[in-house]
């Protein structure tokens, strides 16, 4: 099963309502999709991916074999409570902390910012054309997430280190993301990743070309009155290879109040009598129509 890859350079084009089509797809139908030709610059992508390697083998790697976590394999029982990783987290808006984790490179800390501001727009881009394709404001996402400071937006760096009993223990244990927008910048060569999708569980392969990786979040469901799906995934751990994951959370304000748009709640409260005197009327005319003359009334 191959998940949807959606090229963002075809929506400049006379291809768009193509693309269009297939990013609708991708939300409604599966949850996750990788965007290519996104505009990110790569050579910065590639220094993010280095640095952030070079961090976790002198700052991460061996407190994490000391770890409580990776003892526990010791015991030769399924691991339900922990998981396979090394994590660390860094806010970027609207506060950033990235200069009180002491232990990042200045030079991490530099890419990391640059890299986060053009991600930033393209996430602002993705939530305007889902909004058209659900047909509501093409800001009613970004205005929705913005609470009293603007969205939320913070990266959670995670390494999921090579483990010797991968059997008894998840890298990431199931489960769908709080948000709403996830932009992934992933390993290009250690598998891991798997979303969950009509009943089976789909093997995300590593994004070459550094593709980037979305999903979408619960408070997107939430939003689109759940037309656009929060799908649950996992990570494995791997016997061999560490995989590298840094996900960028594109969320609403901690004071943001979420709720269905409402040009997408179909009428509520209606009496059925009156409902078909309605219908009488509009029997050979378009349903969406008719529910929206509902609602208004």
């Amino acid at each position: 099963m191959e998940i949807p890859v959606i090229d963002f350079s075809e929506l400049e084009g006379e291809k768009r309502s193509v693309t269009m089509a297939l990013l609708h797809e991708a939300c409604e139908k599966w949850g996750f999709f990788m965007i290519e030709n996104h505009g990110i610059d790569n050579e910065l992508m590639e220094k993010v991916k280095n640095l952030m390697n070079v961090h976790y083998d002198d700052n991460m790697k061996g407190n994490f074999y000391e770890s409580e976590t990776a003892k526990s394999l010791e015991k030769n029982e399924y691991i339900k409570e922990k998981d396979w990783e090394t994590t660390f987290f860094v806010c970027h808006r609207p506060n950033s902390n990235i200069n009180e984790l002491n232990s990042l490179s200045d030079d991490l800390r530099k890419a990391m910012d640059k890299y986060i501001d053009q991600l930033i727009g393209l996430a602002e881009k993705l939530s305007k054309l889902m909004c058209e394709n659900l047909g509501i404001e093409k800001d009613h996402i970004m205005e929705a997430f913005s609470g009293s400071k603007g969205p939320s937006v913070g990266t959670k760096v995670a390494i999921y280190p090579p483990c010797p009993r991968p059997e008894l223990i998840r890298g990431l244990r199931e489960h769908t993301d709080a948000g709403g927008i996830i932009l992934l910048l992933q390993d290009d060569q250690v598998p891991g990743l798997e979303f969950y999708k009509d009943g089976k569980w789909v093997k995300i392969p590593p994004s070459k070309n550094n593709k980037i990786f979305i999903n979408t979040g619960d408070q997107v469901e939430i939003l689109s009155n759940g037309i656009y799906k929060s799908a649950l995934h996992r990570v494995l751990a791997m016997k061999d290879g560490k995989r590298l994951s840094i996900a960028t959370f594109y969320n609403p304000a901690g004071d943001a109040m979420i709720s269905p748009a409402s040009k997408l709640l179909l009428p509520d409260r209606v009496r059925f009598q009156d409902y078909l005197k309605f219908y009488t009327k509009t029997k050979f005319g378009d349903k969406g129509l008719r529910f929206q003359s509902l609602k208004n009334m």
